[in-house]
């Protein structure tokens, strides 16, 4: 987030320390998955159900935003969006107007990265300046204790917005366009995202700016370049934890070859299918409680590959730190009681950096008591 919580500060001068070796070098260097990134849910592991990995829904974004459009046409495709984040929380959006040839680049960028001698990457590393932070730069999970399941995944994380609080010194020289492909990808995801949240804010009776102005103009954003090695027991390991996110709205870009993400819906696991030039668009918990629970932040997860290394880069997008979020007042009636009380996002941050770490749901929390 925006700034380093409460949380994060605690248990960085305590417990917390960063993994020595990252997971990338495992994957070489070890034939079976160290102890502690053996998954502990094997046994009750929830169902997957490849029949549905079809119906993951997919909208036209250009069939919404074209002047040629009927007006049939954009209300049929927007209802469609509002089906999607209702029922599923999310969509495969295309016709969103970034060019295939950029998302190609980012994807290189991303590999040419991960690809990079270990001493090379580790310029880039997490706390490498000794200010304990542990939230941007070159790194792998944040271990707070000897009962956490890691994470089979190496990750870039960096602030990409507000533009003018990025810290270079994290964003890579090699590959030598690199800074330019990300901050090109920075402009473009960041109008796709106002697009769409003004069609949410739009399909749910809100002015359509509504969620922006939630949100503020001084929102923040971080980009993280995901890396998932081979494992040679993929079925034992998470590349990423069941989780949902924490802000507002998240886009990702999935590997163009490799599956791997999954979504929970209806008690079972959906494989998310790529698509080529997609981006999937999923709610956070934040636009979960600004639409009273009618839109859901759902919980996603990644899983490894036996044979192929995958790549993955997601854009974040948190609401300012001091906002304070809670259901729009359109939103509730008799009918539709509020779910949620107020909270403020830098509360929030707190919250979930605690409960996501231990495998729990941060939105409990802000629930409303009489929900």
């Amino acid at each position: 987030m925006a700034e380093t919580s409460n949380t994060e500060k605690k248990a960085s001068s305590q417990s917390s320390s960063l993994l020595s070796k990252h997971v990338q070098e495992l994957a070489i260097n070890e034939d079976e998955p160290p102890q502690r990134y053996i998954r502990k849910d094997r046994d009750r592991e929830a169902p997957i159900d490849p029949s549905l990995s079809s119906s993951v829904p997919i909208i036209d974004l250009r069939l919404i935003s074209s002047p040629n459009s009927s007006t049939q046409q954009k209300q049929d495709e927007i209802g469609k969006l509002k089906s999607a984040l209702t029922s599923w929380g999310l969509f495969q959006a295309i016709g969103h107007g970034i060019p295939s040839s950029l998302l190609v680049e980012l994807h290189e960028m991303a590999k040419g990265f991960f690809d990079l001698p270990m001493e090379e990457k580790k310029k880039y590393a997490m706390n490498k300046d000794g200010t304990q932070n542990y939230l941007e730069g070159y790194g792998n999970d944040l271990v707070i204790s000897e009962e956490q399941t890691l994470e089979w995944s190496d990750r870039l994380y960096l602030l990409i917005k507000p533009k003018d609080e990025r810290k270079l010194n994290f964003w890579p020289e090699n590959p030598s366009r690199f800074r330019e492909v990300l901050d090109e990808y920075s402009l473009k995801s960041n109008l796709l995202a106002e697009f769409v949240l003004k069609v949410m804010a739009e399909s749910l009776g809100l002015e359509d700016d509504y969620f922006l102005k939630q949100i503020g103009e001084c929102g923040t954003a971080f980009a993280r370049f995901n890396y998932y090695p081979p494992c040679s027991r993929p079925d034992h390991v998470y590349g990423i934890k069941p989780h949902a996110d924490g802000g507002a709205i998240t886009l990702v870009l999935q590997d163009k070859d490799v599956e791997g993400l999954q979504v929970f819906k209806d008690g079972k696991w959906i494989k998310v299918p790529v698509i080529p030039d997609a981006i999937l668009i999923n709610v956070a918990d934040q636009i979960e409680i600004m639409s009273n629970g009618m839109y859901k932040s759902p919980v996603h997860r990644v899983i490894t590959n036996s044979e192929k290394e995958r790549f993955s880069v997601a854009v974040f997008y948190l609401p300012e730190w001091e906002k304070e979020i809670e259901p729009a007042a359109k939103l509730i009636s008799e009918s539709t009681p509020r779910l949620f009380r107020k909270i403020k996002m830098k509360e929030y941050g707190d919250v979930f950096f605690q409960k996501t770490t231990r495998g729990i749901r941060a939105i409990d929390w802000a629930r409303a008591k009489t929900a």
